[in-house]
């Protein structure tokens, strides 16, 4: 016992009375994420080619989704979810098994609280767009009426995630529902285009401005690349959700539901309303090439509908409170765990205006480059959780000394594959090799298992720690 670090040694697990069915946790936990409108409203978009992911039809598109969204819940969130439900600890401290005692508090532990910063700045960047829109402000970014409204949505909700959980259930009971009910409203208002939808009408003449149309395997490459990378720090954080399971079945219905079928609902919704809104012939010229359906609804909904599409902007902003503070309050709760001795208002403090600088200067427009970042930051953790969950025999290997090279050297080289398109993009002595990497977050995962796989058998785990009742 003297060998563990304080804060693994006074770990507590959830006791099982306090644990619940997967539908009063899992399931609504991650349907909220996957419901979120900034998720779902770039979806059809693709990289910005021609057509988006709709370019091969909408059968393709589908197929991609239903994927991704498998994806999602067999290879990101299973093994993270089962750990949890088996220790009844969070994140940090099962990490210390891939990763070690020492190492655990960087990867995932720090890494997961400095992503959160992250999914705060794209919150409050898509957020202040939408108000500032229903205003009549400048919504571009950077300028002075965005800058406002992300700084004070930015450190608002940092201020209750801060404050503690109890305060972040407060704003998070039904808002979540409210995106379903628009995305409900307007494949009302579509569906009846569907029938008429081809992908000719939704990549028109060719237009050398901007990428050629997808091919069938581009479709379900960006597709996977979007919604994965989107996903992989949730998945991670299955630990924790699911540490409040009673059994596996409460992991797995949990998963499927709140997140296969929430993403297939949410994402699917989304690509029949851009199909259906082309294929009816709803969509104005000053938006042709537009695949957001947040963009379109003002084609959808014909005109006189300023009122209700404001209306319907300022609801999806007010349900993206939720996320926001969640995100936060890892964050804080993860710089609490990693920097003891660092007053967390300092900490915290410090992240939220890294959260501000990205918001306010619209770098996290780039949505799919977050995404990417977020994939190649997690997909090798996930990885090498699973690979480490199967050669312990399907159970928690308990901690380890120091940095576990396994876990690192596989995070590492992880990372790399993860992230080696995006570099691409940025240095332009890479740019023939743009692509060379597949569904890239997917690929930081098969990178992360394998190498942690191998680099175990061949002896390169760092000892196992004694802790009683594991």
């Amino acid at each position: 016992m003297s060998s563990l670090p304080s804060y693994v040694a006074s770990a507590k697990p959830v006791p099982q009375a306090n644990r619940a069915a997967w539908y009063k946790n899992v399931a609504q936990t991650y349907a909220g994420i996957m419901l979120w409108f900034v998720f779902w409203q770039d979806v059809v978009k693709g990289n910005g080619e021609q057509g988006g992911v709709l370019s091969m039809g909408l059968g393709t598109a589908l197929l991609g989704l239903v994927i991704a969204a498998l994806i999602c819940h067999f290879l990101f969130y299973l093994v993270p979810g089962k750990l949890g439900m088996q220790t009844g600890l969070p994140l940090y401290l099962v990490g210390t098994s891939t990763y070690g005692v020492t190492g655990g508090l960087f990867m995932p532990g720090f890494l997961m609280g400095l992503l959160q910063f992250g999914w705060l700045a794209v919150n409050a960047w898509a957020v202040s767009t939408l108000f500032c829109t229903c205003l009549n402000w400048n919504p571009a970014a950077p300028s002075l009426s965005h800058g406002t409204v992300a700084t004070i949505f930015t450190v608002t909700c940092a201020f209750i995630g801060l404050k503690g959980i109890q305060y972040v259930a407060r704003v998070a009971t039904y808002l979540p529902l409210i995106p379903l009910v628009i995305l409900i409203f307007l494949l009302a208002n579509t569906l009846s285009g569907v029938a008429e939808f081809t992908p000719a009408k939704v990549i028109g003449e060719v237009n050398s401005r901007l990428p050629e149309p997808l091919s069938t395997w581009g479709v379900l490459a960006i597709l996977s690349t979007y919604i994965v990378g989107f996903f992989a720090t949730a998945g991670a954080a299955g630990t924790d959700i699911a540490s409040n399971s009673r059994n596996n079945r409460d992991v797995q219905l949990g998963g499927l539901i709140g997140i296969a079928l929430a993403t297939i609902i949410a994402g699917g919704a989304a690509i029949i309303i851009v199909a259906g809104a082309y294929g009816a012939g709803l969509v104005s010229v000053a938006h042709q090439n537009n695949y957001n359906p947040v963009d379109l609804m003002s084609d959808i909904l014909g005109p006189g509908s300023d009122g209700i599409v404001k209306v319907i902007m300022i609801a999806l902003a007010i349900s993206s409170i939720p996320a926001a503070c969640f995100s936060a309050f890892i964050a804080a709760n993860s710089f609490k765990t990693t920097m003891p001795h660092v007053n967390p208002f300092i900490s915290v403090g410090i992240g939220t205006l890294i959260a501000v600088v990205l918001a306010v200067t619209g770098i996290v427009s780039k949505v799919i480059w977050v995404f990417v970042i977020i994939g190649a930051s997690f997909g090798p953790v996930c990885g090498a959780m699973a690979a480490d969950y199967l050669l312990s025999g399907m159970n928690w290997a308990g901690p380890r000394t120091g940095f576990n090279p396994a876990g690192w050297i596989s995070w590492i080289i992880g990372f790399a594959v993860g992230a080696f398109n995006l570099v691409a993009d940025l240095v332009p002595a890479m740019a023939d090799f743009r692509g060379l990497i597949p569904v890239p977050p997917v690929a930081a995962f098969v990178v992360g298992f394998v190498l942690y796989y191998v680099l175990a058998k061949l002896g390169l785990e760092s000892k196992k720690l004694n802790m009683p009742g594991y």
